[in-house]
């Protein structure tokens, strides 16, 4: 069954412009339930200020919304460390904010957090697990405005839990799906693409 759009389109007074309106729609959730109603602002340009956005693998409060990418880097990958903290490559133990499934392997893709380990690099930084960010990854995935992205190589950073990174720099470029969940990596990069 394919969702219904019904437009109820009303000025209210409540509303700080005279150009935005209260726009109602209901889409049919599954066939024996109510519909869904959820109030939007519209404004007359046609755009909408708070539109809701398509939260990624349902990850209940984490930092930001994103959309639905290609999962390129499942649990054991290796990708390559871009900051300065020392380490060469890092080692994927797990991804956060991922539920699962029963013989699925949890996968990450840009801007996801990893538990990782350094398998190549300093001595201190070995045989720890750290939280890190994707920052870059081979496996095409398609953006809103209908291109599709990859980089050369898979890479992350390694940051603290509340995603500040350890680091001072990044090399090479990062995606800019991973820039704007997290500002502090945004900062430190010289390209974001």
């Amino acid at each position: 069954m394919s969702p219904k759009r019904v437009r109820a389109v009303e000025p209210t007074q409540t509303l700080k412009s005279p150009n935005q309106y209260d726009l109602t729609y209901s889409l049919p959730i599954y066939k024996y339930t109510k519909d869904l109603r959820e109030t939007l602002i519209y404004r007359s340009e046609g755009s909408l200020s708070e539109a809701p956005t398509m939260s990624k693998r349902g990850r209940g409060g984490s930092a930001g919304n994103k959309f639905r990418m290609s999962l390129g880097l499942p649990v054991a990958a290796t990708v390559n460390c871009a900051d300065n903290t020392g380490a060469k490559n890092l080692y994927i133990i797990s991804v956060k904010g991922i539920k699962g499934r029963l013989n699925r392997l949890p996968s990450a893709c840009v801007g996801d957090m990893v538990m990782a380990t350094v398998k190549k690099g300093k001595p201190d930084l070995r045989k720890k697990v750290m939280p890190a960010v994707i920052v870059r990854q081979r496996k095409p995935w398609r953006r809103k405005d209908g291109v599709y992205m990859y980089f050369e190589d898979n890479a992350g950073v390694i940051v603290n839990p509340k995603g500040e990174m350890k680091g001072s720099a990044i090399t090479g470029p990062i995606g800019k799906e991973c820039a704007d969940l997290w500002p502090r990596i945004a900062s430190a990069a010289n390209a974001i693409v």
